[in-house]
């Protein structure tokens, strides 16, 4: 009835599915047939990205060289006990090639209403970005959010990064509250606690913003 052939290439933000040929017969036609294996094959490059575990040699080989210079990192002793406690957090994309693409680390923390997942680290190399990388690995990491029974997700954003913000934002996101001074710097920079709120959180009570500044020494 009809058919498709396509391949996977290019470098980088490059990297696409391509459509060699696609083809109905003439008794076949106006059936929807070539929109399906259209669709059959933007279904498998979505999938040609990889979403896996991290695992110690990653740690090691990498060595969190930052892939975005407004990523706030530390050392690799924090993020190895971090990975101790909740390795689930931290997820990898990674191209067909073995380059990491991008990359997110987080945790799960707090008492009773306030048990919540945490976004500690998320960064995209500059050749895969536009590619809606941070948001399948925000998703990823809500999904084990939820399984958690968390009541929301959080994460602190330099008040100044406001591609960031704006990303955050058009994944759901609000600013919670402003952090004095958490950045360190010179001078000092502020902070926004940004929330979702999850599916457990029904009434949407941990997302109401605060409305007054708090301090790094406020933060429960």
């Amino acid at each position: 009835m009809g058919y498709i052939m396509g391949k996977a290439e290019g470098p980088g933000a490059n990297w696409h599915g391509h459509v060699t040929a696609l083809s109905v017969a003439p008794d076949y036609r106006r059936l929807g047939l070539a929109a399906k294996l259209m669709s059959g094959l933007e279904e498998i490059s979505e999938k040609m990205t990889t979403l896996r575990p991290f695992t110690c040699d990653d740690m090691f080989r990498f060595n969190f060289v930052n892939l975005d210079p407004l990523t706030e990192t530390y050392g690799l002793s924090f993020y190895l006990q971090y990975m101790a406690h909740w390795p689930e957090y931290f997820q990898l994309t990674e191209a067909p090639g073995g380059e990491i693409m991008g990359y997110i680390m987080g945790k799960a923390e707090g008492p009773g209403a306030n048990w919540h997942g945490h976004v500690t680290a998320l960064s995209v190399a500059p050749d895969y970005r536009r590619l809606g990388l941070a948001a399948k690995l925000m998703s990823g990491l809500e999904e084990i959010s939820e399984k958690k029974q968390a009541y929301f997700v959080d994460l602190f954003v330099r008040v100044s990064n406001t591609v960031a913000i704006n990303m955050y934002k058009n994944l759901g996101y609000i600013i919670y509250r402003t952090v004095l001074e958490y950045y360190s710097g010179t001078p000092d920079e502020d902070a926004y606690d940004m929330r979702k709120a999850l599916s457990r959180d029904v009434n949407k009570e941990s997302v109401v913003p605060l409305p007054h500044p708090v301090r790094p020494e406020d933060i429960d």
